[in-house]
């Protein structure tokens, strides 16, 4: 198997554009502050599932840091290390379990949420947010987990076909 590590960059940076010019479409604009969908953060869990924690890790940090340059310039690095910790933590905690669907939702589901409060503490230390976490919890974590958990069964097969595709072995033809 071969991971085209190139061309899931440059997917990742189309599907943040997506991320950020078609899903406010999408959302109803009163819940435009509770529901912060994080596209890049799915394929960092994908890319540290199937390509492994090394990869995830860097993945998670270019793509967090990205973030946290475009979207949160207030503080930087809150997505970056919460991106590349769980990337990192996902990769070797599904290093040598089998990848089905519900092991995949599973990694996001406890990833999102995990960055999610990471981001939120990080926030809480540097005095960024006065909200407390029970209300984060309700207001932003629960339902952007939920609707990351959507965009991440939407994008599973094409991504796992895609992260998977194998390589012709070495005593194969190649076409010209």
């Amino acid at each position: 198997m071969t991971m085209r590590m190139n061309l899931t960059i440059l997917a990742t940076i189309a599907l943040l554009l997506v991320q950020t010019s078609v899903l406010p479409w999408l959302i109803p604009d009163v819940w435009h502050d509770r529901l912060l969908p994080n596209i890049p953060f799915i394929m960092t869990v994908y890319v540290a599932l199937f390509a492994g924690r090394h990869r995830g890790f860097l993945f998670g940090l270019c793509f967090g840091l990205l973030q946290d340059l475009l979207f949160y310039g207030h503080l930087m690095g809150a997505y970056g290390f919460g991106m590349a910790l769980i990337g990192y933590l996902i990769g070797l905690a599904f290093e040598r379990r089998p990848r089905i669907l519900s092991s995949t939702m599973l990694a996001v589901g406890v990833g999102s949420a995990a960055l999610d409060s990471i981001v939120y503490w990080v926030y809480k230390l540097f005095q960024v947010t006065d909200l407390s976490y029970g209300f984060a919890l309700y207001w932003e974590i629960v339902p952007t987990l939920l609707l990351q958990l959507v965009i991440a069964l939407l994008l599973y097969l094409p991504v796992r076909r895609w992260l998977l595709k194998s390589a012709p072995s070495s005593g194969e033809e190649r076409p010209a």
